[in-house]
């Protein structure tokens, strides 16, 4: 891990490979750069220098204070900053959950040319408008997001006994709960309790959800976009992958069975399958003669 100074923040991050091709990694809620650990050996040894930060609020990132300091432009911006701050010659923006938020918005603002966008887990905003217009089990499983909206009440019960919940959230949800053993969730809940985390966190919430709610133009993404998912997202229905046409010019979408919203994290060789593959079939895979299109680690 070290510390980088982007955007007027200063960002913990982990890395593997080196050089200025790199593949930014945003992970999401309830997680860290951690949750990529399965996928930087992979993005390295396809020849990125992989970069995988604390996202703003989180872990050891600098975690401002007031609340408007969460809204989508910084987060994009942030984003933006890391690429400038790693020197970046060429980009690929892997994201999850709410990383991927900030990566479709990223993509269609052009906040920096991207040679590729690998999205897990969270739909296009435009569709997810759709989508949530007309079907009322997609606004069930959203309930969360409105029990968050509320002043202090989610700290405490997301803080309450050691912040337990923040581990359910990972095992509860898992189809292979195996994934998620008592050390990887103490990592998560040893980050949810530092202070003002998960303020910090619910802020994410609390500032954008009008935003990305709200019905705004989408610009065209002509940048080649993968979408891996898990087929058993408990928060996101699997009718969020579809319609993509409009929005996207190159869309590739790969559907994981039996995996939970935690996608990368509970099936990483299926991922890493998955994203090897279309790195190499997209000309993505920088390292030449090194893997497969079948077996994209090599031997």
């Amino acid at each position: 891990m070290r510390q980088v100074a982007a955007n007027g923040l200063s960002f913990a991050c982990d890395e593997a490979g080196s050089g200025d091709d790199i593949a930014l990694c945003l992970h999401g809620f309830p997680e860290s750069r951690f949750s990529w650990r399965h996928q930087l050996p992979l993005l390295a040894e396809a020849g990125w220098h992989a970069v995988a930060p604390d996202l703003r609020g989180y872990g050891d990132t600098t975690r401002p204070t007031q609340r408007s300091a969460y809204a989508l432009r910084h987060l994009v911006d942030d984003a933006a900053a890391l690429f400038d701050a790693f020197g970046a010659r060429r980009r690929l923006l892997v994201a999850h959950d709410w990383g991927a938020v900030i990566a479709w918005q990223f993509a269609m603002e052009r906040a920096r040319a991207l040679d590729g966008l690998i999205i897990m887990n969270v739909p296009h905003p435009a569709v997810a408008r759709a989508v949530i217009r007309r079907s009322l089990a997609q606004l069930r499983r959203s309930w969360y997001i409105f029990f968050f909206q509320l002043p202090w009440l989610p700290e405490a019960a997301l803080r309450a006994r050691g912040a337990r919940t923040i581990g359910e959230m990972f095992r509860g949800m898992a189809v292979d709960k195996s994934r998620f053993p008592d050390d990887v969730l103490d990592h998560y809940r040893s980050n949810a309790l530092r202070p003002g985390a998960l303020t910090a966190m619910l802020n994410y919430y609390r500032v954008n959800m009008a935003q990305i709610g709200r019905a705004q133009p989408s610009p065209r993404i002509d940048v080649p976009t993968l979408m891996i998912w898990g087929e058993q997202d408990a928060a996101l229905g699997i009718e969020l992958t579809e319609g993509y046409g409009p929005y996207v010019t190159d869309f590739t979408l790969q559907r994981l069975p039996d995996v939970s919203h935690w996608v990368q994290q509970e099936a990483p060789d299926k991922v890493n399958q998955q994203m090897g593959t279309w790195l190499m079939q997209r000309g993505l895979w920088l390292e030449k003669g090194q893997g497969s299109a079948l077996d994209p680690l090599g031997p």
